[in-house]
């Protein structure tokens, strides 16, 4: 029986070889292509059908010289049978995190109808049969730990092979998600964000656009040595609204809000804010979260279906689900997502440093907004309950990060800073604020005046002056913090407007 079977399919090879080579030559004939004689053939070539693909055998491109150009050129060529050849186009597959976006609903609808038979099951049993399943469940535990052992070893060992090292920081996290995927994904978010945002780009020549693109450019080239930062080609969108935010996608766009540009006081916090948002990038900080929220999810599984099989109803089991969502957050989301934030501005400042920037900048623009949350009367949430650090604890903590940031700026040949501290400048600027919100009988900062424009008590830093005109000068000073009521020192920031204007020059 096997010689009969092997003889069989020697000679059923050997007709679609016949087959194929001869198709192969009638191509090659009505394409003008030269026939190649010396040409390694397969034993077996793959299984023809009535519409065959050419482009997609081996054979057709060992046989006719380029066969992709002939059916880029006549697109469906006939056979003597009457058969057409064409090509078919590629389809490109979901990112693996969009699809895993998509899934996830399902995923838990079906742990809730999962767990809500059981408990319909089990309700629905007579008491002998309870106890019979009661009574196989205590001779069968140890089997069944014993598989729950077997299942978090297994289950531990994806975990492990799924560990990476983070590019600048060398801390180790675990990365489900590939970067490649996530630049797909990224892709299609852009997209996204492009379509959302069409009407509120700024142009390319608006002096606020040439200065945040000056910014980014500069933050890139004196970074270059970090692979992340060179490889990845950046490229700036400018939104006009209110809204103060700013973020930089992992394939390098990145989103600038003029509420963001009216929030900071010089170049040097511009800088320090693009260097925060690109580490997020660089470190891969969504696909990080996203790895740690999909493991998370995979694992309450369990936890949803236990809640809908042992509550007695379902107007319970929808308060045991909420009650596991709210704990899940407070416990793994956001103390991940702070913890992620205080990297970005480790590394942000870092990025800032050797960028030249006025590293000193950065905890004033944390206490600015403070201020400006005071000012405006915006509800504070206590920093357990938020996704990112209160802004007290943030400029704390970057004024803890300062010394190593200005060393790590003395070894990039960066031009030497102002004897005058922004921060002392700051503090008495809030000071004597205070002091005549008390005299005039306002408490706290409800008796603060309106900020003067930053270009008649600070002036704008070097690069801003030349790019920006009187309109966009005042739209760039409206709503300004308090910091810039009293003049802080032309000579801030004076290493980073140094550089600009030197990336100018060769730029030009």
């Amino acid at each position: 029986m096997a010689f009969l079977c092997s003889y069989f399919l020697r000679n059923t090879c050997s007709f679609y070889f016949h087959v194929n080579l001869t198709r192969h030559f009638q191509l090659c004939k009505r394409a003008d292509f030269p026939l190649k004689k010396k040409t390694p053939f397969s034993v077996c070539s793959p299984k023809i059908s009535s519409n065959l693909r050419v482009c997609a055998t081996r054979q057709s491109f060992s046989l006719c010289g380029n066969v992709r150009a002939v059916c880029s050129r006549i697109g469906s060529v006939q056979t003597q049978w009457g058969h057409h050849f064409h090509t078919s186009t590629p389809r490109r597959a979901l990112p693996a995190p969009l699809l895993w976006m998509v899934l996830k609903p399902l995923q838990k609808l079906l742990a809730i109808l999962l767990g809500r038979s059981l408990r319909k099951w089990w309700g629905s049993l007579p008491d002998n049969r309870r106890q019979l399943v009661r009574e196989w469940l205590q001779r069968r535990r140890w089997h069944l730990a014993t598989g729950a052992g077997v299942a978090l070893v297994i289950v531990a060992l994806l975990l492990l092979t799924h560990l990476d090292e983070s590019p600048v920081t060398g801390r180790t996290r675990l990365l489900v998600f590939s970067r490649e995927k996530y630049m797909e994904l990224a892709a299609l978010t852009s997209e996204a964000h492009l379509e959302e945002f069409a009407e509120l780009l700024l142009p390319a020549t608006d002096p606020l656009h040439q200065m945040v693109e000056q910014a980014v450019q500069l933050l890139a080239q004196r970074n270059k040595d970090i692979p992340e930062v060179s490889e990845v080609p950046w490229s700036v969108h400018v939104v006009e609204s209110p809204q103060i935010n700013a973020f930089v996608l992992p394939n390098g766009k990145v989103f600038m809000f003029t509420g963001m540009l009216g929030a900071v006081a010089d170049l040097d916090q511009l800088m320090i804010v693009l260097g925060h948002e690109m580490a997020h990038a660089i470190l891969d900080h969504s696909a990080e979260q996203a790895s740690l929220s999909h493991v998370v999810d995979l694992l309450s599984l369990i936890v949803v279906t236990a809640i809908w099989a042992l509550c007695p109803g379902d107007s319970l089991a929808l308060v045991g689900g909420w009650a596991k969502d709210k704990l899940t957050e407070l416990m793994f989301s956001h103390p991940y997502s702070r913890k992620l934030e205080a990297e970005a501005d480790q590394v942000g400042l870092h990025l800032a440093a050797k960028a030249c920037a006025d590293v000193r900048a950065g905890p004033v623009f944390w206490q600015q907004l403070e201020i400006v949350d005071k000012l405006t009367g915006n509800p504070t949430l206590p920093e357990w309950l938020s996704t990112h650090p209160s802004h007290r604890n943030r400029s704390g903590q970057m004024d803890r990060l300062i010394p190593q940031a200005l060393e790590l700026r003395e070894t990039c040949s960066c031009p030497a800073l102002s004897p005058v501290d922004p921060r002392a400048v700051f503090s008495k600027t809030v000071s004597e604020l205070l002091a005549k919100a008390k005299e005039q009988g306002v408490g706290g900062l409800e008796g603060t005046r309106e900020p003067q424009p930053v270009s008649a008590s600070v002036g704008l830093p070097v690069s801003q002056t030349a790019l920006a005109s009187p309109s966009q000068v005042a739209r760039f000073n409206k709503d300004r913090v308090p910091a810039v009521t009293s003049p802080l020192p032309t000579a801030a920031g004076e290493g980073s407007q140094h550089v600009l204007q030197n990336t100018n020059q060769q730029g030009s």
